[in-house]
């Protein structure tokens, strides 16, 4: 077979796993690995990719995309390790200096992130109009008092999604003072509506974008020495699409949430439904989200990460401490799982295999739900126990991810899959696809690219549909921005939302476009 690049690898680098599979152009699959993730971002992922291709028996020269999905910047903001130092500028005053930047954040990460904080007077009304002027002598004194070991600035404006040109003058007065290879995260290319929450969101972009480059850099060395350095790579996101690397290194938080995400978007590649329940179940936690025509369901509601709330995309889940690697725990009649879980070290704990530990994945075993591991397991009234209040806890998370009455089909992926019992409350069937266990590589696998706008955008003399062309073109430009074909990329969403008891009419558009990579 001739070497033409032709083959998508995808991998998923997790808490305790790497997943990486090989798949067509028909996106069938072709190998698959499951390995423990290492320590060492790029020989892990190198070490992924090479078992992969052996699976796959297939040259590297025949892989053209790479697509990699991580819970890196979740790691970080999570464990406070590796974040960037930022300088907070928020254009409001004197409107907004009532809530300080930062307000609500836990103090051990404020400290990990902030250099200096400061607001200054500017900002809009919320039909575009000017709240006051923007001092840009003020914000040169806040740019030009900070230390030396700044990495970088995160600007937020009242009302930027509005109008975004206080924050982009801000930018050029922060390059005029500090040079042009500061970097700069603006609110309104990453938050909605809602200054605190947009604003938290542009300070945690900034702070993890030292930790994405070096990562990034840790994936190119890793492509190098797997013969890939030819191949594109892309990075998943919230949404269960990809971005460009150029791309994630400006917008880093965009991959906070893409796990679950890439779970969610594998499930129904490999089951053939685009409506449903996803349950992704793996060692140490579960996450349960909705299928909505092949996508993840969005949130519509702000979200909390490491403490503290945004408001940029991100997929709508629920999250229980529940994997194959829960610890059981019994003493009399008392009876408790997790929320602790021995991990990837479940070879070597779990009953299962001759260790100490009863785990859910014991239980599964001594129930009949699955069978792994080398030695017996009896089904002890603890452990029967044990899965009985799994059973509900999966019953819970499933009912309040729901939106609607009525049962539904769930799709249960994941290497700890196999705690999902046959038949829970509201659910139709269980599917359990083939390669369930790496449903999230498979997700990034088959990703396309999209880009996504949610602005207010004044009527100004122009109709409806005016308006709304030009919204899908800012959404279209920015799918090809983060690496969609252009000549094939489309809207796939759009939500109009009207705007009451404006003294100038207004429009708020949520515009999703979507399309392949570019080159494929």
């Amino acid at each position: 077979m001739p070497n033409v690049p032709e083959l998508r690898l995808g991998v998923d680098v997790g808490g305790t796993h790497t997943d990486a599979v090989l798949i067509d152009r028909s996106e069938r699959l072709l190998g698959k690995v499951k390995v423990t993730t290492d320590p060492d971002v790029a020989s892990g992922i190198a070490a992924a990719i090479s078992a992969v291709l052996d699976v796959g028996a297939t040259m590297p020269a025949r892989v053209s995309h790479v697509m990699i999905g991580t819970t890196h910047a979740t790691n970080a903001v999570l464990e406070r390790t590796g974040l960037a130092r930022v300088a907070v500028l928020r254009i409001g005053g004197p409107a907004t200096h009532a809530i300080p930047p930062l307000f609500g954040w836990p103090e051990d990460l404020r400290r990990a992130v902030s250099v200096a904080e400061t607001i200054v007077d500017g900002g809009s009304e919320f039909d575009g109009r000017e709240l006051t002027s923007f001092d840009s002598d003020a914000a040169a004194r806040f740019v030009a008092s900070l230390p030396g070991d700044v990495d970088g600035v995160a600007v937020s404006s009242v009302f930027s999604p509005v109008s975004a040109a206080h924050e982009l003058r801000a930018a050029e007065v922060i390059r005029a003072e500090r040079g042009s290879d500061v970097h700069v995260s603006l609110s309104h290319e990453i938050g909605t509506l809602g200054l605190l929450e947009r604003e938290n969101a542009t300070v945690l972009n900034e702070a993890l974008v030292t930790t994405t480059r070096h990562f990034i850099a840790a994936i190119r060395r890793a492509l190098e020495y797997s013969g890939l350095g030819h191949a594109t790579a892309y990075f998943t996101q919230n949404d269960g699409t990809l971005m460009s690397l150029d791309y994630i290194t400006h917008f880093p938080v965009l991959t906070i949430g893409s796990g679950p995400a890439n779970s969610i978007r594998g499930a129904a590649h490999l089951s053939g439904v685009e409506d449903a329940v996803v349950v992704d179940v793996g060692g140490t936690s579960t996450d349960v989200g909705m299928l909505v025509g092949g996508f993840p369901r969005e949130s519509v509601f702000g979200v909390r990460i490491g403490g503290i709330a945004t408001n940029f995309r991100m997929p709508d889940l629920v999250s229980i401490a529940l994997g194959g690697g829960t610890i059981c725990r019994s003493t009399g009649d008392d009876v408790r799982i997790g929320p602790d879980s021995v991990g990837y070290h479940l070879e070597q704990e779990a009953l299962a295999f001759g260790g100490p530990t009863p785990t859910l994945s014991d239980a599964a075993i001594a129930a009949g739900r699955t069978h792994f591991g080398n030695a017996a397991v009896t089904l002890t009234p603890a452990l029967g126990r044990s899965l009985s209040i799994a059973d509900e806890m999966l019953a819970e998370a499933v009912d309040r991810v729901k939106t609607a009455k009525g049962d539904v089909v769930l799709i249960a992926v994941g290497g700890g899959s196999v705690l999902v019992p046959e038949a829970l409350p509201g659910i139709a069937a269980v599917l359990r696809p083939e390669h369930f266990e790496v449903a999230n590589a498979v997700g990034a696998a088959i990703g396309t690219v999209s880009g996504q706008i949610d602005r207010i955008f004044q009527q100004a003399g122009r109709s409806r549909q005016q308006i709304i062309d030009e919204a899908c073109a800012q959404a279209c430009n920015e799918a090809v921005r983060a690496g969609a074909d252009p000549n094939a990329v489309e809207v796939v969403d759009l939500e109009d939302i009207p705007l009451s008891y404006l003294t100038n009419p207004g429009l708020r558009l949520r515009v999703k476009a979507a399309g392949p990579l570019a080159g494929l």
